[in-house]
């Protein structure tokens, strides 16, 4: 189905891929991995022509995809055959509700109004959607707008289905429903799918193949298990059985609890060790929050405080009102009901350089804040503007995204390195609270690795962190408290280490491989491992 032979392409005098040689049969899940910036955007967009007919720069070598060839084909040649669902979906949507935008591909390609019809039907059931099918797109959460833009690629019947951070905006159950729509798409229709994505633990054990972009330019195809060997991004449970020797490794949580038995033995009569619970004044205290867009109610009389070095994660399923939730602590958001205090001051009433240094949020779309022509400029600006020492702004962002050249233009950036430069600007007036709206969108595991060591350095000095995210791991490897949302309102607050492992959606992996043993990451159980031996040396 998918033939890449000699492929060399660059959009300047380094390769972003060089001398590729990949062959996909049809009817196969492709799992694309690599580190952030690592070119598996790139690759994707090789597939329909858009690299490089509209991305521009020079492509050596054959793709071909159904038999054609995408070098004597436009891209519009390929429309019908192969579907493409970008890392940003609301960029993609041509029309106003999720009826229509299901409709508009089919629309374009002559699909008779019959088969329209049922296909959206159909659609609208297969994602779970139906309930927003006359909801305008831009109303949507940012997990519905992804879920939309997923149906309308798939509503067109394409056979080869190349989905880029599909499930990045996903609440795990929504991810779950998502995920098991492409494989039976896969099973039972045939079709191939090409996945790049950054969280490898919800697809791995699905895929049949794995290719992993390195980053240097080569790319490496094969069994998922035998590659996972010496892949420098991996999902916990493999990372899980690297630390205990298993052989062969595990890819689903079923196959890495049969091997698990010794390692439980191991650890039983350790528990991981837990940050004392903040008593300190909080920072910010919220009461009778309420936001209301026309009659729905997004934040429902919501009380809230958030402590100074204690990081809190809220979690919850799409459409909770999580991000309405932290829009209007920040003012931005016009409340209908309670009021914000944050030391003393209500953030609603406070503009610039005062505000950020108070308290600052960094939105899911991210790029929104972007606005000059370079990396350097952007972090020399807020540099100025938050008063800073020239060179914080440039220092975060290498240390959250990896090096950025200073003469790149922002919008060239993949979507994790534009998502850590924001968060590098945002963080640069070092607020007293900071608010995060899905921080790991387009991060690998090491880029989440290097934020969380930001951001916990950052509370370790006295801030407020206010993260919502569905990213379990990331949660279990950072937060001190969980809150949980449902229907505007806080239904769970407690400890992480509590709220995580007795949740079967919110588990990671390492919660779910070792239950009953308390723990969530792979850092605290080879810690405790690590224990173990020096107490078991004789002195």
């Amino acid at each position: 189905m998918i033939d890449l032979t000699d492929v060399t392409f660059s959009y300047g005098t380094s390769p972003v891929l060089a001398n590729v040689n990949l062959h996909i049969p049809e009817g196969e899940l492709v799992l694309v991995a690599g580190p952030t910036g690592s070119g598996k955007s790139t690759l994707l967009g090789l597939l329909n022509g858009l690299v490089p007919h509209f991305s521009g720069g020079t492509l050596r070598g054959r793709v071909t995809v159904g038999g054609l060839s995408t070098a004597e084909h436009p891209p519009r040649e390929f429309a019908a055959g192969v579907g493409v669902v970008g890392q940003d979906p609301l960029a993609g949507f041509v029309t106003d509700t999720v009826e229509e935008e299901l409709a508009y591909g089919m629309e374009q390609l002559a699909v008779p109004a019959a088969v329209m019809r049922k296909r959206v039907e159909e659609t609208l059931d297969l994602l779970g959607i139906a309930e927003l099918r006359d909801r305008g797109l831009r109303t949507l959460s940012g997990g519905q707008q992804q879920r939309v833009a997923i149906g309308s690629v798939l509503a067109a019947g394409p056979r080869v289905l190349v989905l880029d951070e599909p499930t990045s905006a996903l609440d795990p159950t929504s991810a779950e429903d998502v995920i098991a729509a492409v494989v039976r798409l896969v099973h039972d229709l045939g079709i191939t799918v090409l996945m790049a994505e950054h969280r490898m633990e919800r697809v791995a054990q699905y895929a049949d193949r794995l290719v992993i972009v390195r980053g240097d330019g080569t790319v490496e195809s094969g069994d998922p298990v035998t590659l996972m060997a010496t892949s420098p991004i991996v999902p916990p449970v493999v990372e899980l059985g690297r630390l205990a020797d298993w052989s062969p490794l595990a890819l689903s949580i079923r196959d890495a609890r049969r091997l698990a038995g010794p390692l439980r033995d191991r650890l039983a009569g350790s528990a991981p060790v837990r940050r004392p619970v903040s008593t300190a004044q909080p920072l910010v205290r919220a009461c009778g929050l309420t936001v209301r867009y026309g009659s729905v109610i997004a934040v429902r009389e919501v009380d809230l405080l958030l402590r100074p070095a204690e990081t809190t994660v809220v979690m919850g399923r799409n459409g909770s009102g999580k991000s309405s939730l932290l829009w209007a602590l920040t003012g931005a958001l016009k409340r209908s009901g309670g009021t914000v205090d944050v030391r003393g001051e209500d953030p609603a009433g406070l503009t610039g350089g005062s505000s950020r240094r108070l308290l600052t949020l960094v939105p899911q779309t991210a790029a929104d804040l972007l606005y000059l022509n370079t990396v350097a400029a952007e972090c020399a600006a807020a540099d100025a503007e938050s008063q800073a020492i020239p060179g914080t702004c440039r220092t975060l962002a290498g240390r959250i995204a990896g090096p950025l050249a200073g003469e790149a233009n922002p919008r060239d950036l993949s979507e994790g390195q534009r998502l850590g430069l924001v968060l590098a600007i945002q963080l640069t007036g070092a607020p007293a609270v900071i608010l995060l709206d899905e921080p790991t969108r387009g991060l690998d595991y090491r880029a989440k690795a290097r934020l969380a060591a930001v951001l916990s350095e950052l509370s370790d000095e006295g801030k407020a962190l206010l993260i919502a995210t569905h990213d379990v791991e990331f949660a279990a490897q950072l937060a001190d408290r969980v809150l949980v949302m449902a229907q505007g309102e806080i239904v769970v607050d407690g400890p992480a280490l509590e709220v995580l492992a007795a949740s079967p959606s919110l588990a990671p992996q390492v919660a779910k491989v070792l239950f009953p043993e308390p723990w969530l990451t792979v850092d605290q159980v080879a810690r405790a491992l690590s224990d173990t031996v020096r107490r078991g040396r004789p002195c």
